[in-house]
């Protein structure tokens, strides 16, 4: 048998000491850090045609893999009633890239089962509703003929979206400069290098305001660079 139950201050300090257990404060964390820093920081960065369909559109939160047949949005539907509620529905089309496999109906639909946003590697349409809801979406593009729902797919299963794999509870990260996959047995990893990457860049944005120069601070060889004189 196990021994006595651990005191609930034991309970709080464990809390307090490591405070990113819990999936809010991972998704806060990555927020703050941004996809760019975690792209460089260990993260799995999105080829840059995955986008945000509106301005201002973020995301952070858990990876809900969908993979459809070219041309066919079956499993997006399906997907929407299977995913965990606050999840992001990662989806691979294929190689069908020019139909508009989510719009202001699944939107709603995904709204009401709690999901967090879409990363879909193909494209979607009613970008005015979207905006309006605030429903955060990243594509490769806009399109307006739509998808048909007859074909097979895949919900949960890993699917390459971006140039990346992609598995069920990878954390998505998408903002202004694109789409960074962190892997989630990475999280842990990945953010220590972002925060000291971070902290790097803040001595940097000191020191150059200090007038020194990137050529100095990063030990570039200017020699390498001609100038009107040589």
């Amino acid at each position: 048998m196990h021994g006595g139950h651990p005191s609930p201050g034991a309970h709080e300090e464990d809390d307090v000491a490591d405070p990113e257990t819990r999936p809010e404060d991972v998704a806060a964390t990555l927020t703050a850090l941004g996809s760019a820093t975690l792209g460089e920081s260990g993260g799995h960065a999105a080829h840059r045609r995955l986008r945000p369909v509106w301005p201002g559109a973020s995301i952070a939160a858990p990876a809900y893999p969908v993979g459809c047949t070219p041309g066919d949005n079956l499993a997006v539907h399906v997907a929407v009633t299977k995913a965990p509620r606050g999840s992001v529905l990662v989806v691979d089309v294929g190689l069908v890239a020019d139909r508009g496999y989510w719009g202001e109906v699944l939107t709603t639909a995904a709204e009401a089962a709690g999901l967090a946003g879409l990363v879909l590697d193909g494209g979607v349409r009613d970008v005015a509703a979207l905006e309006a809801h605030g429903f955060p979406v990243f594509s490769a593009g806009i399109a307006l003929t739509g998808a048909t729902k007859d074909k097979p797919g895949t919900v949960g299963r890993p699917v390459r979206v971006g140039g990346i794999e992609v598995s069920a509870g990878d954390w998505v990260v998408g903002d202004v400069d694109g789409v960074t996959f962190v892997s989630v047995d990475a999280v842990d990893e990945v953010l220590a290098a972002g925060r000291a990457r971070e902290a790097k860049e803040a001595g940097y944005f000191e020191a150059l305001r200090a007038e020194r120069t990137t050529v100095e601070l990063l030990g570039l060889d200017a020699s390498l660079v001609r100038g009107p004189e040589s």
